[in-house]
């Protein structure tokens, strides 16, 4: 009764209608009834009974004032979850394109039999390219919405084109309103997402031409200075400043300090995203990858170029990589939009495809990466020679053209992020380790935007590439006993006189410590010594040169008969306790994976007890402060098993990996300015996390 009195009122109250007739799946013969029309209704006994909410008001033109500005949504907004209780709501929201499903606007709306309500044009999409079921409850649907080609319209019926009506962007409307691109009848927007995909990769959009004079003109050398982004800050700081002439030290320690300059230009980025759009997204994960992909596709430039791969139980490539342009943006996120959720999850045809889609670009940015997002396991094997079936060797889906120690010299960066507690964050930390990539464990639904926009800070702010640090024994006695760089290579060679540290790329204003220990041998010759001599190269990513820093870091002590008591440096002991963390945690998940939980506890315990003894604790500073508070909740994490299963392994590998590239990832409450284990993040991190929390609430950035 209810819905046949609303139907009643808006044909009475609005007389003017449209409404969707449906096409049953059993029956593909032709019918007039499947091309929608607009017919004027002076009662309401024509009204299709399944489609309550599709008769809207033909209203081209708003009343002034009273325009409608939808909002970004929250995970907390009844806009996430489309109840069958939505059709008495005037804030219901499309779970497609997110975009307000209020009357008044425009817009077809259609009510599937499950209750679920879309725009006519989102879902009739998605229908015609064979998705039956509810992008929300998963239901098969036995009748489905139908939008015709324009030949088949009856002559005297005007045709439903709902791509020229206005239509809203919800999730940009925060930063500033962008219209999707308007389709004309003879070609629709589904197209640019279901094209035959072409055997190789190299259909990609040509590069800027602006940028492409700016290297050329690079060449020059005036013109080189002119473009480069300024010199690394290489510093040294031994362990003391003194020794005495008469005693040896066998692990002297040495802290290299690299800083990146600091720069308001940055090179361009070819960005790859892997998105995991199988079932177990459904719902307000869906929803909320979909927001956050509109953040990063916001805030991409015009010279950078994106790709978009999603992945259930195949994988297909949305578009080829285009410049974010403004007509780039709107058809990215007219792609984005079009995403359903559905199927299994085939992590290693989604990395595969966007590996391929990497090697086989025609042209190259200075800057390539992939993102990879999964919320499941890979439900999928391979056959090994054997025969046998067994777990996807991870490391073998990644060509060696992008493992950071392939040797080919194109190193792309897997930045992967394991979304909530069903993912396999073994696997996931696996990818991002072989790549040199970052693993992020996003625990709560809401802050997968605020984890992507730290990394998009990152990747869009690249000032130094294949920076590599070069170390020399000063000393003819002098012999380099170790070097601890996390996850970096390094190298010494055999006579332990020289060595090195390949650094990669950095971030602006992006910093990274390296311990070395030499021998110090007695010495009665001299009140000085000189130990070791450390170099930098690297490539300016605008210019493509190789700089060398001119003037040689030489890190020297004294030699005295007599020293007092040393002051050890405060710069080497912090550093000194990053290691000894990062090494608790990794011998903790070790046990942990053993079954040993208690004695993967005690571990932790121990080093935090250390570590709180330290000179710098006793100062305050921030990193040891920031590495109790981590192993403190590492400990929390490793109460019982389904605790660990479920985040404790996620965490802690996420942690190892921000600490072993000291670079920050997302893992707890890591993105709120307010953690205690915020480490690693630089300014343009800080600043995008920023503007993604103020778009999360609906003001623009400034």
């Amino acid at each position: 009764m209810g819905s046949k009195w609303r139907k009643a009122k808006l044909a009475l109250g609005l007389n003017m209608c449209l409404y969707v007739p449906h096409q049953k799946l059993e029956d593909s013969s032709p019918s007039p009834s499947t091309s929608a029309s607009i017919k004027h209704h002076p009662d309401t006994a024509n009204v299709p009974s399944r489609f309550s909410s599709d008769a809207v008001p033909l209203s081209p033109v708003s009343p002034p004032g009273n325009e409608s500005r939808p909002t970004t949504p929250t995970p907390s907004s009844s806009g996430l979850r489309v109840s069958k209780s939505a059709t008495k709501s005037s804030n219901r929201t499309c779970s497609i394109c997110l975009a307000s499903l209020k009357l008044g606007q425009g817009h077809a709306i259609f009510t599937a039999e499950c209750s679920h309500s879309f725009h006519f044009q989102c879902i009739a999409s998605n229908v015609e390219h064979g998705n039956q079921i509810c992008p929300v409850c998963r239901a098969k649907w036995k009748e489905i919405p139908f939008q015709g080609p324009a030949s088949n319209v009856p002559d005297g019926r005007s045709r439903i084109n709902p791509a020229d009506w206005p239509r809203d962007d919800t999730w940009t409307t925060s930063v500033r309103r962008l219209p999707f691109p308007r389709l004309d009848s003879t070609r629709h927007s589904s197209s640019l997402f279901h094209a035959t995909e072409p055997g190789t990769f190299d259909d990609d959009e040509a590069l800027d031409q602006q940028q492409e004079n700016l290297e050329l003109s690079a060449i020059d050398k005036d013109a080189s200075k002119k473009n480069s982004f300024g010199a690394i800050d290489v510093k040294t700081y031994p362990e003391v400043s003194a020794v005495p002439r008469a005693n040896g030290h066998n692990n002297f320690a040495i802290l290299i300090h690299l800083k990146a300059p600091c720069t308001s230009s940055r090179a361009p980025v070819d960005l790859v995203t892997v998105l995991d759009v199988s079932g177990s997204m459904a719902g307000t994960k869906i929803a909320l990858l979909k927001r956050a992909m509109g953040f990063v596709i916001q805030h991409l430039g015009p010279s950078d170029r994106l790709s978009v791969i999603a992945f259930s139980s195949t994988a297909r490539r949305l578009f080829p990589l285009r410049r974010m342009t403004e007509t780039g943006r709107q058809e990215a996120l007219q792609a984005v939009n079009s995403l359903i959720s559905n199927g299994g999850t085939n992590i290693a045809e989604g990395l595969r495809k966007g590996a391929k889609l990497i090697v086989d670009r025609k042209w190259k940015n200075p800057v390539g990466s992939i993102i990879l997002l999964s919320d499941g396991q890979d439900t999928y094997t391979v056959t090994s020679p054997s025969g046998e079936h067994s777990r996807i060797d991870y490391k073998s889906l990644l060509p060696l053209s992008i493992q950071r120690n392939g040797g080919t010299g194109l190193r792309i960066p897997v930045h992967a992020f394991g979304f909530g507690a069903d993912h396999d964050a073994a696997s996931m930390h696996s990818i991002s380790e072989i790549s040199g990539g970052t693993f992020s464990f996003i625990e709560a639904e809401g802050v997968i935007q605020d984890a992507f926009a730290q990394c998009i800070g990152g990747l869009l702010s690249v000032v130094v590439q294949e920076a590599c640090v070069k170390l020399e024994c000063a000393h003819p006695n002098v012999l380099i006993n170790s070097i601890k760089a996390g996850s970096y290579h390094t190298s010494v060679i055999a006579d332990a006189k020289a060595g090195s540290i390949d650094v990669g790329d950095l971030y602006a204003d992006e910093e990274r410590d390296f311990l070395v220990t030499v021998n110090v041998p007695v010495d009665e010759s001299g009140d000085e010594m000189s130990l070791l001599k450390v170099k930098c190269n690297y490539r300016d990513p605008i210019s493509k040169e190789m700089m060398s820093l001119e003037d040689n870091n030489e890190v020297k002590i004294q030699r005295a008969t007599v020293v007092g008591q040393p002051i050890v440096s405060m710069e080497v002991d912090r550093q000194r306790n990053r290691f000894r963390a990062a090494e608790a945690m990794a011998q903790a998940r070790v046990a942990a994976e053993h079954g040993d939980l208690t004695g993967a506890v005690s571990l932790l315990e121990i080093c935090r007890r250390v570590l709180s003894e330290t000179i710098s604790a006793r100062t305050g500073d921030r990193l040891c402060v920031v590495l109790c508070a981590e192993l403190k909740e590492m400990q929390e994490r490793m109460a019982n098993r389904n605790v660990y299963e479920s985040s404790g392994r996620a965490y802690v590998l996420s942690s190892l990996s921000s600490h072993s590239w000291q670079r920050a990832t997302a893992r707890g409450d890591s993105t709120d300015s307010t953690s205690r284990v915020q480490a690693y993040q630089t300014p343009t991190m800080t600043d995008m996390v920023t503007r993604s929390q103020t778009m999360f609430f609906g003001s623009p950035p400034q």
